[in-house]
């Protein structure tokens, strides 16, 4: 017990320290050499409160923030769905993957002009282009989740006539968790990215919107306040995933501890 112990107080004593020691080094730089450009964390923080804080949390940042869970959530849905159908059938699988290697190699931003086009720029454009973005990596891990599937576990279930639907259910869904689960935490970081580009390209509110428009009035302890809104949600909803995970996949995590 202690030996764990001292790991996990390590990590949050460097999780706590490493972030302090870059803001003061950044206070202690910004204040000795001045810049238009990269003010002062003090100054971010005073701006912080007369911008963001000012009821711009329910206009801009809740608009964001449901853009980005619901874009992310279709994303894991169907390429969790997707996955599991073309890693389970060889034919189907080898159909589709020049398509997939086509797509996925489109950078992710070039869709949202495309998208524009056929949505608007409503906010349905914008949950488009993130689940766009964002579900390539999910989909690219269950099919590899799936693939891996142990062969005695295949041929036990064509044994005992096992339906479609439970092979599903209780064969190559657990065993694809782990995969599917690395494919979902890249796409975090991806959804929330797409998620500020579809509002820099057209939009009237939300986090990347402000940003640019900060940027243009040259506000910029405002724009560096937005940029630290969008690391804080990075690091609320990987704290959130790591949760989630842990008792998703708790088993797995399980037999990795105890080896």
């Amino acid at each position: 017990m202690r030996r764990r112990t001292r790991p996990l107080r390590l990590r949050i004593v460097f999780a706590v320290a490493v972030p302090i020691a870059i803001v003061a080094a950044w206070q202690i730089v910004a204040t000795a050499r001045p810049s238009l450009y990269w003010p002062s964390p003090l100054m971010i923080v005073q701006s912080f409160g007369r911008t963001w804080l000012d009821g711009m949390i329910v206009q801009d940042v809740l608009p964001s923030l449901g853009r980005f869970v619901v874009g992310y959530l279709i994303a894991v849905v169907v390429g969790v769905v997707l996955g599991l159908l073309i890693g389970s059938f060889r034919r189907l699988r080898y159909a589709a993957e020049p398509v997939i290697d086509i797509f996925r190699a489109v950078p992710p931003p070039v869709i949202v002009p495309v998208v524009m086009l056929f949505v608007g720029i409503g906010d349905d454009m914008k949950i488009i282009v993130i689940a766009i973005g964002s579900v390539w990596p999910v989909l690219l891990n269950t099919v590899e989740g799936v693939r891996g599937i142990d062969e005695v576990q295949r041929s036990t279930a064509d044994s005992y006539r096992v339906s479609p639907w439970r092979r599903y259910v209780r064969i190559a869904l657990p065993a694809a968790t782990p995969q599917i689960l690395v494919g979902a935490r890249q796409s975090l970081s991806i959804a929330l990215i797409m998620m500020v580009i579809s509002e820099m390209f057209a939009a009237t509110n939300g986090i990347g919107f402000n940003i640019v428009q900060f940027q243009r009035l040259f506000a910029l302890p405002e724009m560096w306040g937005g940029i630290v809104i969008l690391g804080v949600i990075g690091v609320v909803a990987n704290v959130l995933f790591t949760f989630a995970e842990r008792r998703v996949a708790a088993w797995h995590f399980g037999m990795q501890e105890s080896r």
